[in-house]
């Protein structure tokens, strides 16, 4: 996959869910998979023995992240290149202002 409009269109195509249910599942599934993600990378940090079992457990939720996420931007009309796109701008503005941290979306 080279791009995300490839990868979005590519996802598209495995989705199977009722219309009438698609950003309430596609949030649902992005939240359970970034917990799914982020247990793992806990036990990663706890120094569990199977490192190298884990680290391809994240790469797994990493992309089962990428597909919800790319489900629920079909669901809401965004391209993902377009997410993409405005979040790098967002986070260069916030380091040419010295604002990368802190809290709140308008720093």
């Amino acid at each position: 996959m080279k791009t995300f409009a490839e990868y979005q269109i590519e996802a598209r195509k495995t989705s199977d869910i009722d219309p009438d249910l698609n950003i309430t599942y596609a949030t649902m599934g992005l939240v359970g998979e970034a917990g799914e993600l982020a247990n793992k990378v806990k036990k990663l940090l706890r120094g569990d023995d199977n490192r190298d079992e884990l680290l391809e457990g994240i790469k797994a939720e990493m992309g089962d992240v990428l597909w919800y996420l790319s489900a629920l931007a079909d669901d809401v009309g965004v391209p993902l290149s377009d997410i993409a796109t405005d979040n790098i701008a967002k986070i260069r503005s916030r380091q040419a202002r010295g604002k990368l941290k802190g809290g709140g979306d308008f720093r």
